[in-house]
């Protein structure tokens, strides 16, 4: 699992709170807390951006570092870092993204929500069409080409959660511009063959309705 752990296990940077006006970058590697700042000043003169290198160690035991630490980026980040210092890291947001797709796929719509709500990384990662590409083609019995075509456009996810219906009516507007572009008038609706879509109309609920 230690393999998982880059050379950088954290960074994040920005500006102090108002009315404060400097810069700070703060670094986690597996061996020690690297704390940058940058003084802001609107008078002429030039100030040297400034360095704080410590152990893990050190910076849990550096209570002033902490408390700019705390000022500049806020208690939850403040904990986080205490934590990898500590050695509690979040191995599971460091696996592969094409593992975590395999283990999302055993996942429920409900527990895919959920987990979306417990980080950056995992809401980008439960919007992202790669997984909505993957949900869809397991939830449908084939996935026709005009209906891919659509997905690749709106969003795999906005057609997973829109219906049947909804999507021939689509299909129908888009064969029936790109006949009209080609001069040719009278397109009907039809059905969308060989797709079977186990979804309703998106309303809330993360419901799949078999």
């Amino acid at each position: 699992m230690a393999s998982l752990l880059g050379k950088t296990l954290f960074e994040i940077n920005g500006q102090g709170p108002a009315p404060m006006k400097d810069y700070f970058i703060l670094q986690i590697t597996k061996s020690e807390v690297i704390w940058r700042w940058w003084k802001i000043s609107l008078r002429c003169e030039s100030t040297k951006p400034g360095q704080l290198r410590e152990s893990h160690t050190d910076y849990l035991e550096d209570s002033f570092l902490q408390s700019q630490v705390r000022v500049v980026f806020g208690p939850r980040i403040l904990q986080h870092t205490i934590g990898l210092c500590e050695g509690r890291f979040d191995y599971l947001v460091r696996l592969p993204t094409r593992l975590l797709l395999r283990i999302m796929a055993y996942l429920d719509l409900e527990d895919i929500a959920r987990l979306g709500q417990t980080c950056r990384n995992f809401r980008k990662l439960c919007d992202s069409d790669e997984f909505w590409k993957d949900t869809l083609r397991t939830h449908c019995n084939a996935v026709p080409d005009e209906v891919e075509a659509l997905a690749n456009d709106l969003g795999w996810k906005t057609v997973f959660f829109t219906s049947k219906l909804q999507l021939q009516k689509q299909i129908s507007r888009r064969r029936q511009r790109t006949e009209e572009q080609n001069g040719q008038e009278d397109i009907n609706e039809s059905p969308i063959p060989g797709f079977s879509h186990k979804t309703e109309n998106y309303r809330g609920d993360w419901a799949v309705v078999e």
